[in-house]
């Protein structure tokens, strides 16, 4: 996903941060408070602070730390309030130091003693990933429930040309097609994977 900017909502004047999926037809927007909103426009903007910002202090220490924001995955909308995590790396932890953070923070990724999570609020993750130049994952299944389309022209031309596809195939065709398929194809893997 993809920073598109920052919105208000038309009602009640709330900032809006946007964000858009690769195939820049759909947009998600997660509301903020206005010191979010400020803190990702700055990070956006670039622009120099006379004393560092809240995101820009977590950057420094991560890097103090000698750890690596690897990716932000937003992976859940609970009770109406989007979820997300910071996927940190370091190759040069130990294991007592990986325990503590461990202990700290939240959990060891997959076995993997070097990849850490924690949980953050979207918008503190989203400002530190435009800081460290971190990719912003999100799971399809929440992009699938949250978005807005983007393009509805586009939409509709896809739209099209599945129907065209659709008369134009037989459904043994289709069957054919379908069991020729190998178990696991990732083709199959619908929101298994976060969408970058």
């Amino acid at each position: 996903m993809s920073v598109a900017g920052i919105a208000l909502d038309a009602s009640n004047r709330s900032p809006i941060v946007l964000l858009r999926d690769p195939s820049r037809r759909r947009q998600v927007p997660i509301w903020i408070d206005q010191a979010q909103a400020h803190n990702i426009m700055a990070g956006l903007n670039g622009t120099p602070q006379p004393r560092p910002l809240s995101h820009d202090l977590m950057a420094a220490l991560l890097d103090a730390g000698g750890l690596q924001l690897e990716r932000v995955i937003i992976h859940a909308i609970e009770d109406s309030t989007f979820r997300a995590v910071l996927r940190l790396r370091d190759s040069d932890l130990d294991s007592d130091t990986v325990s503590a953070v461990v202990d700290a923070v939240e959990t060891v990724v997959d076995g993997d003693d070097n990849l850490l999570e924690i949980d953050a609020r979207p918008s503190d993750a989203i400002a530190l990933a435009i800081r460290t130049g971190s990719s912003i994952w999100m799971l399809e299944e929440v992009v699938a429930e949250a978005s807005i389309a983007v393009d509805a022209e586009a939409d509709a031309e896809d739209r099209d040309e599945f129907r065209r596809f659709l008369d134009g195939i037989s459904p043994a065709a289709l069957g054919r097609h379908l069991e020729s398929r190998q178990p696991g194809d990732s083709r199959d893997a619908q929101g298994d994977t976060p969408a970058p």
